[in-house]
């Protein structure tokens, strides 16, 4: 794959990237978004809701409008990851995250992890095509 390939994804109704990374890129028909966490466009460090469904429900917004910036939508998702610092929300996070899709959500991972930035809750990595 040449790097004309590859289109970088941005747009300003998504949080801007809090690090040396792109909201999204574009490539051999895919859609990968990097890892979201709560952020509201606009405000870098600030996290949306104090619960790890409330954070889902605002990442889940936001991929979607990145998604949309790349040309597609959640109903073309393929696979996310989804990172808790916390396994015991698991049920929460998947009201939450299910909430977003019909009949045909994506391949997913959930994992806990020790620690993400900004002491976020709950992290969503997705690819669609």
């Amino acid at each position: 794959m040449k790097k004309k390939d590859r289109k970088i994804v941005q747009t300003e109704n998504a949080p801007a990237a809090i690090g040396p990374y792109s909201q999204a890129v574009s490539a051999g028909g895919f859609v990968f978004v990097s890892g979201q966490i709560a952020l509201k466009p606009g405000r870098k460090k600030e996290l949306v809701g104090d619960t790890a469904g409330r954070q889902t429900k605002q990442i889940m917004g936001n991929i979607s409008v990145i998604l949309e910036a790349a040309g597609t939508s959640l109903e073309n998702a393929v696979k996310s990851t989804i990172y808790l610092t916390d396994i015991d929300d698991f049920t929460v996070v998947n009201r939450a995250y299910g909430s977003f899709f019909g009949d045909g959500p994506p391949a997913r991972v959930t994992i806990e992890v020790s620690d993400l930035p900004l002491d976020a809750l709950v992290m969503i990595d997705m690819i669609a095509v």
